[in-house]
């Protein structure tokens, strides 16, 4: 508590100190004071016109294009847009458009104005939501509508032109590397027919060299593997035929030997039934008669044709067959023969094949290698030239896409409007700072002088000071005088500091009911 009432007097003190020297008070507030409010009452008056706009970057085509046509995120692009907007290039581009730059005659006032643009023009975003406002101040309420309106028709132009230019510019370049490629392509089938060309004789056509020539020994062993089955087949079929001649009870013997058993013998066989029964009733004159001796002629004539042909496809050594069955079996052992020649001159082929492959076996794999790189290098070209096919069709569906309908719908929420009364400067807040700049600073400096200079206002002072006693206090002799003095300060601090209030009070009246005096008494 003690130490709580040692501070309290102490501040007191500081109080009472610069309260002594309050002259320097009254001073510093007639210095920044009056001068601090000539100046905030001379700036000029601020306009401010703002817009508010949209951006729509939702799209029915968007869902409807996915995997079919390249898509950019449009978020991504007019975030990007919004970041480059006041760009030295666009500001330069704003401050022609809107006739502002006819106000700077030299080059270096013309970087300024730039740089006070640039500084001066607000680009402000709620983010999620992609709305956007552009503000702007000006002296003149024209310019600031002006400059609010270019900016925004940049923004919007700016975002639509650079999503075409991309559009246009990724397809040129895959024109120019389709070309590139196409012709590189053309190079490559070029070598790859000559290189095939010139070892045509060498090269497989289907594979490598040692895979061929393992397939034309698999295929040698296949052939004689049937060589040896088919021979086999013979064998059996020929000990078959031994058996059928054995056992063939349909044959007769004669003096000229064996009888061939035709389809023709049952007919006739019959016919001879029916020829001796007709025989038997009728004379050799009836017609019945006649008509089947000549139907048996004409089976007799067929018969020995037949057995003809037989005995002519029959060698000497071979006996004539006497049955379907030994005649089925000589038609199947001839052709297992005709297939065991084939398949004799087959082998005799790989064998020769074979051999042409062995002798080359010592350049094929340098040649291989060499084909194995034209044809890598010729798959990977024409797998490049088909990617790029297939983007360029990508490309043209988005450009075709982009036609029809935009990706970024730009909504004016707020148009930029010619502001009628003045946004700034905050002459209030202005000159209230100078009010206070204007005391603080005198009372900071009196109390600093009361600190350098002090005086000592209380007698317990005297005891912090030296380490006298005090035994009492006398007052001034003039102590009348001094009061009429102190009275007269008090006076005169008082009115001192209530002009510069009544300053105050008076402009920031004005400002209230907006009534600018310097521009009163300019005109």
């Amino acid at each position: 508590m003690q130490d709580l009432q040692q501070t309290l007097n102490q501040v007191v003190d500081y109080i009472k100190g610069i309260w002594i020297k309050k002259r320097f008070v009254i001073i510093c507030s007639w210095l920044f004071c009056p001068l601090g409010f000539i100046y905030v009452a001379t700036l000029p008056d601020q306009f401010e016109s703002e817009s508010v706009v949209f951006v729509d970057t939702r799209s029915v085509l968007q869902p409807l294009l996915k995997g079919l046509a390249i898509q950019s995120d449009p978020d991504q692009e007019i975030q990007m847009m919004a970041k480059t907007l006041l760009s030295r290039s666009n500001v330069e581009k704003i401050a022609r458009e809107s006739d502002l730059d006819i106000t700077a005659t030299t080059d270096r006032e013309f970087e300024d104005l730039i740089d006070r643009l640039s500084d001066d023009i607000e680009l402000g975003s709620t983010g999620r939501d992609n709305i956007y406002t552009i503000t702007y101040q000006n002296k003149n309420p024209v310019m600031a509508q002006r400059i609010v309106q270019e900016t925004l028709d940049l923004f919007v132009e700016g975002a639509l032109g650079n999503n075409r230019k991309d559009t246009d510019t990724a397809g040129r370049f895959l024109d120019e590397q389709i070309a590139d490629y196409e012709a590189r392509l053309g190079e490559a089938e070029q070598r790859l027919a000559d290189f095939k060309r010139q070892y045509n004789d060498i090269l497989p056509m289907s594979g490598t060299f040692y895979n061929a020539l393992q397939q034309r020994n698999q295929d040698l062993e296949t052939t004689q593997l049937e060589i040896e089955q088919t021979l086999q087949q013979v064998q059996s079929m020929k000990s078959k035929l031994n058996s059928a001649r054995a056992q063939d009870g349909f044959g007769v013997t004669s003096g000229d030997g064996p009888v061939f058993r035709t389809r023709y013998d049952e007919r006739i066989k019959a016919l001879e039934e029916k020829l001796d029964n007709l025989r038997l009733r009728f004379t050799e004159q009836h017609p019945d008669v006649i008509e089947t001796q000549h139907l048996l002629s004409s089976l007799e004539d067929a018969r020995k044709e037949e057995v003809a042909s037989y005995r002519d496809d029959t060698t000497d050594d071979e006996p004539m067959p006497t049955s379907e069955l030994e005649k089925e079996l000589r038609l199947e052992i001839s052709r297992l023969e005709g297939q065991i020649a084939s398949l004799k001159v087959k082998e005799s082929s790989l064998k020769q094949k074979i051999a042409e492959l062995e002798s080359k076996v010592d350049l094929v794999p340098q040649i291989e290698a060499e084909s194995s790189a034209l044809n890598r290098d010729y798959d990977i070209t024409k797998r490049k030239y088909e990617e790029l096919l297939s983007r360029r069709e990508s490309a043209d569906l988005s450009r075709r896409a982009d036609v029809s309908a935009e990706e970024l719908q730009f909504r004016i929420i707020e148009p930029p409007l010619m502001p009628n009364v003045p946004s700034g400067p905050n002459r209030i807040l202005l000159y209230t700072i100078v009010l206070l700049l204007g005391f603080g600073s005198g009372i900071a400096l009196a109390f600093l002088v009361s600190q350098l200079s002090p005086v000592l206002v209380r007698a317990r002072q005297l005891q912090t000071v030296t380490d006298y006693p005090i035994w009492g206090t006398v007052s001034h002799l003039n102590i009348t005088q001094i009061r009429r003095r102190n009275r007269l300060r008090i006076t005169v601090f008082a009115l001192s500091s209530g002009a510069i209030i009544c300053m105050y009070g008076f402009l920031v009246s004005a400002e209230v009911l907006n009534i600018n005096f310097i521009e009163s008494v300019m005109r």
